[in-house]
């Protein structure tokens, strides 16, 4: 990977303050620490990074293989151990960054890669180009660094360091519209404390088959990470039904105005109807991407 002088100190400078603001675990510090990754290119992405009460670290997507630098340096600052790597779906702004990292890991340790991610020949039929060749790429990365990803199934849930890990939605191979998208995993993290659930890149038929669901009734939680970026993703029911306190907008600038370059409201994207849709609920802070750095105690 290159990279200029003044990035790798940006990057060093960042990772040593992200582990300085680290404390060890103390009587008040009883719940897990989320980050919120900015991106490193102008393409939207989706990067979160857990850490729990021990020190043990979750990471969820990881972005664009631009960002694959900027996320090695923030794991290596956080001890450079990954105990599980949940990937939501096959695109290139959600794996690239953890297929780049399997090539060159460097001092970072991996663990379980979890996923629920539809096989090479669905791919082939509903993909399109772009989409096959970085499902392409990703099967090369995982197969040179002898890895695998473990299958997540339906209502499974996971325990790590006491955060309960369930899994309400995975992949769904019926849904051929917006196909990729919409076999995003649903995943709710939470402990004694507070509560996340992550959504991906589903769509609004992947929302809908969500709510009809058996696990419907375990959607509600504190956070909601804003489905595909927060524009043309699950419908307004689906929030709803979530009842959040606190938004989690994996959104660059230009989409979070709807700008395509002649000022906001002139794009294509329905992100300006979905920050409609949550004034309308009782949110109390929305997390924004392009702001920097979030860190959720």
């Amino acid at each position: 990977m290159r990279c200029c002088a003044s990035l790798l100190i940006a990057m060093s400078t960042f990772a040593a303050a992200a582990q300085q603001a680290d404390s060890a675990p103390t009587a008040t510090n009883d719940s897990f620490t989320l980050w919120q990754l900015p991106n490193q290119t102008s393409s939207q992405i989706m990067s979160y990074v857990i850490k729990t009460v021990h020190g043990k670290v979750i990471v969820i997507d990881g972005g664009m293989a631009g960002d694959a630098p900027y996320l090695t340096e923030f794991l290596t600052g956080l001890g450079g151990n990954i105990e599980a790597w949940f990937i939501t779906h096959p695109h290139d702004d959600h794996f690239n960054a953890l297929g780049e990292i399997l090539k060159q890991p460097g001092t970072l340790t991996i663990g379980s890669i979890y996923g629920s991610l539809p096989d090479a020949a669905w791919i082939e039929q509903w993909g399109n180009d772009g989409e096959k060749k970085s499902y392409g790429a990703f099967v090369q990365a995982l197969n040179g660094a002898g890895r695998k990803v473990e299958e997540l199934s339906l209502g499974q849930v996971l325990e790590i360091d006491g955060i309960q890990i369930e899994i309400l939605g995975v992949k769904n191979p019926e849904l051929t519209k917006n196909a990729i998208n919409n076999s995003s995993i649903v995943v709710r993290i939470a402990d004694v404390k507070k509560s996340i659930l992550f959504l991906g890149d589903l769509g609004l038929e992947g929302g809908e088959k969500l709510l009809k669901g058996p696990y419907a009734s375990r959607l509600p939680s504190d956070y909601v990470q804003m489905a595909h970026h927060g524009q043309n993703g699950v419908s307004e029911a689906v929030y709803q039904q979530i009842r959040p306190t606190y938004c989690l907008w994996p959104t660059p600038k230009w989409l979070w105005d709807n700008d395509n370059g002649g000022g906001p409201g002139s794009g294509p994207w329905r992100t300006l109807e979905v920050r409609a849709w949550m004034d309308k609920m009782a949110i109390k802070k929305h997390y924004v991407m392009f702001e920097g750095v979030h860190r959720i105690e």
